[in-house]
């Protein structure tokens, strides 16, 4: 369970993925006033954020399937006064949402772990207003991102890491933009269009802390890494700080980046 590391983390996810947040907004049109619904809302973003910018007058409703992950997101919204967002716990391939009620559907870094994406985004088209947008976000090719790219190159040192078969749900499942593309067309979105941003990942003085960082925050790592003999547990955290002060972009400090899809459809 990572749910705790995302509580710990979100002060610096939250910065290192505005820029995310905020061309999600505008490609979704979120205005004062708008209703949107945010799939896979994690520790809240960007479902907060939406709600401080639609206003007392719009509304948000924020799902995710990880009770705990609303529990962070639900405390976060009563410490801002955010008295116009519901949160809900609920799969995202079969939210119940009415029908032709919202202005605006948004989901950041969740549509690649749904088993069946299609399905889920079929939920998004009908809970849409006609001429409402869907905007979601998902991880570019392994290449792009190295911020998980070096922890799994450290594992695959150690253990057998299999290859996910083709479809299978994981953090680049939907990599590449012609399946994206096909997704949004296949549930009947129109005007589809992807673009990519470029944000860093991690940034920080050492690369031990980016070694705890990774582990504590990314399912697919803390779950390799857990099924290791503790003295090779002890080994690997040595390596994955070591590979993440020699891969980064930054002198001093260890700073990886990930570069993202972020794409649009129109009902």
């Amino acid at each position: 369970m990572v749910a705790p590391g995302w509580g710990k983390y979100d002060p610096q996810m939250r910065t290192w993925a505005q820029p995310v947040t905020d061309r999600m907004i505008a490609l979704a049109a979120i205005r004062e006033g708008s209703r949107v619904l945010d799939i896979a809302c994690g520790a809240g973003e960007p479902a907060l954020t939406i709600a401080e910018r639609v206003g007392p007058g719009g509304a948000v409703l924020a799902t995710d399937f990880v009770e705990e992950m609303i529990g962070y997101a639900r405390s976060k919204a009563q410490a801002r006064a955010l008295s116009n967002i519901e949160f809900r716990c609920v799969d995202g391939e079969v939210i119940d949402a009415m029908k032709n009620s919202f202005d605006a559907v948004t989901m950041r870094w969740g549509l690649m772990f749904m088993p069946d994406p299609g399905k889920c985004m079929h939920c998004a088209y009908t809970a849409l207003k006609p001429g409402g947008k869907a905007v979601i976000s998902v991880w570019t090719e392994a290449a792009n991102n190295p911020f998980v790219t070096v922890p799994l190159g450290v594992l695959k040192r150690h253990m057998d890491v299999p290859t996910p078969p083709p479809g299978a749900p994981g953090i680049f499942a939907l990599a590449n933009p012609d399946r994206l593309r096909s997704i949004f067309a296949e549930a009947g979105f129109r005007d589809v269009a992807i673009e990519q941003v470029q944000i860093p990942m991690a940034d920080f003085p050492t690369g031990a802390e980016y070694d705890v960082f990774i582990r504590e925050l990314a399912g697919p790592v803390a779950s390799l890494y857990a099924q290791l003999p503790a003295e090779t547990q002890e080994r690997v955290k040595k390596e994955i700080a070591q590979e993440a002060e020699a891969r980064s972009s930054k002198p001093g400090r260890v700073y990886l980046h990930g570069i993202t899809h972020v794409a649009v459809g129109t009902k």
